[in-house]
């Protein structure tokens, strides 16, 4: 019987330990969802940003001037 037993038990730790490796992994998955959902979220924000700050640069008259000196202002960076 106590063979039985200890079979039972271990069976019925086998199910409890599934059924916790289940409710962590649906955890997981659902928190991961909501950090993807948030990173897009910021990353939408971002490009409504960017969009904003040309239209108030463009709106400023200062595109024209930041595209052209884009470029020198990246050569004469330092190098290290």
């Amino acid at each position: 019987m106590a063979g039985s037993e200890s079979n039972a038990a271990a069976k019925d730790l086998s199910a409890m330990m599934e059924t916790t490796m289940q409710q962590l992994q649906s955890r997981f998955q659902n928190l991961s969802d909501q950090i993807i959902s948030k990173m897009d979220e910021m990353g939408t924000r971002i490009d409504d940003l960017e969009n904003n700050v040309a239209d108030l640069m463009t709106q400023a008259g200062m595109e024209d001037h930041h595209k052209s000196n884009d470029f020198e202002e990246r050569t004469s960076w330092p190098k290290h």
